[in-house]
């Protein structure tokens, strides 16, 4: 398998481009602020389950949890493993509202979208960000799942709704559970606006990182339930098995 970055096999007609590098600060020589070196060293997400893209030994095939029951959603689209330095960078856009990271890390995930979608991806009809709760909200002073569907919403031309999924209760931080805690805790965790209709449609959830999928699952049950006609899961990195390397 071609290792090489998949945004190294694109085309970009792009002139007089003069941007740093985000990561290294030399000159980017790209149509994105990310030097080619810098570029092939993060940790692109190649062998994974072909439903949850779990981190695998080998491509093409089937996570035994997936196997054993089918998630909610169709499939997860993830650039990255959650490793150096793609941890850090999500952490810095995050937590210390470093938006030109966040923004960087949005436009190479739709770069990888339009490339999935020339080869046959099905394109969804809407965008929905995963809500984040009121007090956090107010802590962080933005969503960063809602700033990364509205990037992608604008680079793909697919419409964002930020309003349709919400929150109806706070939660411990995910991050602190196990996966059968996080299954528990996001129960009735979520709902869809008031006179919502998502019936028949193809929905993509979007998200900064993907653990145990637990809040993608909660979610995706919710939307399906609604008639949603598939749901899949957008994010930037998905973390291996608890131990896993």
């Amino acid at each position: 398998m071609d290792c090489q970055p998949l945004m190294r096999q694109l085309v970009y007609k792009c002139t007089n481009i003069d941007h740093s590098c985000l990561l290294c600060d030399e000159p980017a020589h790209q149509a994105y602020p990310l030097c080619t070196s810098c570029e092939r060293e993060l940790p692109w997400l190649e062998e994974q389950c072909l439903r949850c893209a779990l981190p695998l030994a080998m491509a093409d095939l089937t996570c035994a949890q997936c196997s054993r029951r089918a998630p909610a959603f169709s499939q997860v689209v993830a650039p990255w493993h959650f490793g150096f330095p793609i941890d850090t960078l999500i952490s810095r856009f995050k937590h210390r509202s470093q938006w030109p990271l966040g923004r960087l890390m949005a436009q190479l995930l739709g770069h990888e979208l339009q490339h999935r979608y020339a080869e046959g991806l099905a394109k969804p009809d809407q965008l929905l960000p995963v809500p984040l709760a009121a007090r956090r909200l107010r802590q962080r002073g933005f969503n960063q799942a809602g700033m990364l569907a509205r990037w992608l919403s604008k680079q793909l031309g697919i419409p964002c709704d930020e309003r349709l999924l919400q929150r109806t209760r706070d939660t411990p931080a995910q991050q602190l559970l196990s996966a059968r805690v996080r299954r528990r805790n996001l129960r009735q965790a979520f709902c869809l606006a008031a006179k919502a209709d998502v019936e028949g449609q193809h929905l993509a959830l979007i998200d900064d990182v993907l653990t145990t999928g637990a809040t993608a699952q909660a979610l995706a049950q919710l939307l399906r339930q609604a008639g949603a006609r598939q749901v899949d899961i957008y994010c930037l990195a998905r973390t291996p098995k608890p131990g896993q390397a």
